[in-house]
């Protein structure tokens, strides 16, 4: 639910889910063909996960980050790991990158650029978001929702980073 504002956008779990679902139908429509399925971690976990099952095809994670100062909600410095983790050895073929949503579009802009130049065995990259905001300087191959007013997205699963062990132990009186 996009707030009057248009400032925060809130997701339940189903509308999440129910976004993956309508990307897989745009990535399969489009009729392209992919070998491996490339998230970035965090935010590209669960819908390459669902899409990884939906496609049947490998899931490999790259970790990124950029969201530290103020419980994640300013962008920082952008982290990349050195090593893609897959489990069919070096990544390679049709990659499909997928993200959770192009925000500023950097770390879009910055993975596929190294994914481009330093690992050749990718033959062709595309990519896949669930959100794409209107600031974003990156346009994804594939996005469900166009926010043009670059609310701030709430996702559902977003209470856990704020819970830590004690808050859940106090939940379940244990």
């Amino acid at each position: 639910m996009l707030t009057e504002d248009g400032k925060h956008l809130y997701v339940s779990y189903d509308e999440y889910h129910n976004l993956i679902e309508k990307l897989a139908i745009k990535v399969h429509q489009s009729g392209w063909q992919f070998d491996t399925i490339l998230c970035l971690a965090r935010g590209g976990m669960r819908p390459g996960d669902i899409l990884s099952r939906i496609f049947d095809k490998p899931l490999a994670i790259m970790s990124t980050s950029s969201y530290r100062a103020d419980a994640g909600t300013v962008q920082g410095h952008l982290d990349i790991a050195r090593f893609i983790t897959t489990p069919k050895g070096e990544i390679a073929g049709r990659v499909l990158l997928v993200d959770d949503l192009a925000d500023s579009g950097h770390t879009l802009h910055k993975v596929v650029d190294l994914l481009r130049t330093s690992y050749k065995p990718i033959t062709e990259l595309r990519s896949a978001v669930i959100w794409t905001k209107g600031m974003s300087s990156f346009t994804p191959d594939y996005s469900v929702e166009f926010l043009p007013t670059n609310p701030w997205i709430h996702q559902p699963f977003e209470g856990y980073d704020s819970m830590g062990p004690e808050k859940l132990l106090a939940k379940w009186k244990i």
